[in-house]
């Protein structure tokens, strides 16, 4: 029997340093709905939910011990799948004009779509691509091929 009775994702956590800036930036510059709690940010992403606590606070709730800073690509990268290159194109010129950092410009991919690099002040890795092979639902989810036999 599987663990998960249901394949999909609740929430995706960042441990940041600076919760307040980091919240802000993300509200201000990306744009999204700040909906948490007191001592925490948690943003909307239609369907599932990204949360934003102090790095310390996360670890120690997770029963890890907090190893600092980490500084660097931190082997994670969030993404936001847009409905065309023109799309992925806008939003990473909103992107520069906000003053975001860039780690790799729009560009055709290695698998067929067109995708760009950012970081967020605390420089977690997040990607903007277009996936000529999936749809996008009127209300922003993937739409992906069904399995072979399904």
């Amino acid at each position: 029997m599987a663990a998960f009775p249901e394949h999909r994702m609740s929430i995706i956590t960042l441990g940041v340093n600076d919760r307040a800036a980091m919240t802000s930036w993300y509200s201000d510059v990306l744009g999204f709905r700040n909906f948490g709690p007191e001592g925490m940010a948690m943003f909307d992403m239609g369907g599932f939910v990204l949360g934003l606590w102090e790095r310390d606070k996360l670890a120690d709730d997770a029963g890890f011990e907090e190893a600092g800073a980490c500084h660097g690509f931190k082997g994670l990268a969030l993404a936001y799948n847009a409905r065309s290159e023109a799309e992925v194109d806008q939003i990473f010129s909103a992107l520069e004009a906000a003053g975001a950092t860039i780690t790799k410009p729009p560009h055709k991919a290695f698998w067929g779509g067109y995708s760009g690099y950012f970081a967020d002040p605390e420089g977690n890795a997040w990607e903007v691509a277009f996936n000529p092979f999936w749809g996008i639902a009127d209300n922003g989810q993937l739409e992906l091929p069904k399995a072979e036999g399904a």
